[in-house]
């Protein structure tokens, strides 16, 4: 039997925790944002330095606004190639990381020649890209797809060897069939690496994208930016690069989105570092 005092002490700690409010993570973040161009709008003005050089964020949000039209016409340029980048990125790899997991041929040979290519700079493959492909949407696409590629594929293969042997072994022993195996216990277990490397893929085809319109384009946000660079047009500049923070952050939050729908139980189940 608990004493009164024990439970007068329990029914404390109840109500002090039903009094807790939590924060949602985004709030923070928005706070964080704010309070960092706040201190970017007084140094601009404090130290008074020249919008050619670093403008400020009232200076980058005017500029934004009423170049909006021309800004998302080139996003849209370059959406469609990181979509179309990625998507092919996810045609390649996805397989390729099968593949590599039920052949030990492949796992041996092709997996240490896929990190060897990884450590070649994409920037470097872009003028080979452009010569083989000219200067039209299939060399941006390419560069996307192969920035994207190598997460997608390295978190792939740890997803589906990830499935605990023991299980597997289970799963044999009853007379499942090994395609039943995978899509019924190596795939779900899987599914939290696939989704990690979707994410880092999807940022990354952004960065492939921008980079094959550095090299050959005349559309698109790359573009855009090299544009205003030559002319010194650095609030463009800087109204460019917010453009592509808040693509790269859609997205994200997309894939995001995906993964929750997929995965209820993942999220609900894990303990986050803090509150």
């Amino acid at each position: 039997m608990e004493s009164k005092t024990e439970v007068a002490i329990m029914k404390k700690i109840d109500r002090s925790e039903k009094r807790v409010v939590t924060i949602p993570r985004f709030v923070w973040a928005l706070l964080t944002l704010l309070g960092a161009v706040v201190v970017w709008q007084m140094l601009t003005i404090l130290l008074d330095i020249p919008s050619y050089l670093l403008p400020s964020p009232l200076d980058i949000g005017t500029r934004f606004v009423l170049d909006f039209q021309m800004l998302f016409s080139h996003s849209i340029t370059t959406v469609t190639e990181v979509l179309l980048g990625f998507s092919l990125s996810l045609v390649i790899a996805i397989p390729l990381a099968i593949s590599i997991v039920y052949s030990r041929y492949l796992a041996n040979s092709l997996y240490p020649i896929l990190i060897g290519i990884q450590c070649i700079p994409m920037v470097s493959i872009a003028p080979i890209l452009v010569i083989w492909f000219g200067y039209g949407l299939t060399t941006k696409i390419l560069l996307a797809c192969l920035i994207s590629f190598f997460p997608i594929v390295i978190n792939s293969v740890v997803g589906f060897r990830s499935l605990d042997k023991d299980m597997h072994d289970l799963g044999k022993s009853i007379g499942i069939s090994e395609w039943k195996v995978f899509f019924y216990l190596r795939l779900p277990n899987a599914l939290p690496h696939l989704f990690g490397g979707f994410k880092v893929g999807i940022t990354l085809a952004v960065v492939g994208a921008i980079v094959g319109e550095f090299v050959a384009s005349e559309h698109g946000l790359g573009y855009l930016q090299l544009t205003a660079n030559a002319r010194l047009d650095t609030p463009l500049v800087f109204a460019t690069l917010v453009a592509l923070a808040i693509i790269g952050m859609l997205l994200f939050s997309i894939v995001h989105l995906f993964e929750r729908i997929l995965m209820p139980w993942y999220h609900e189940n894990k303990a986050g570092g803090g509150r």
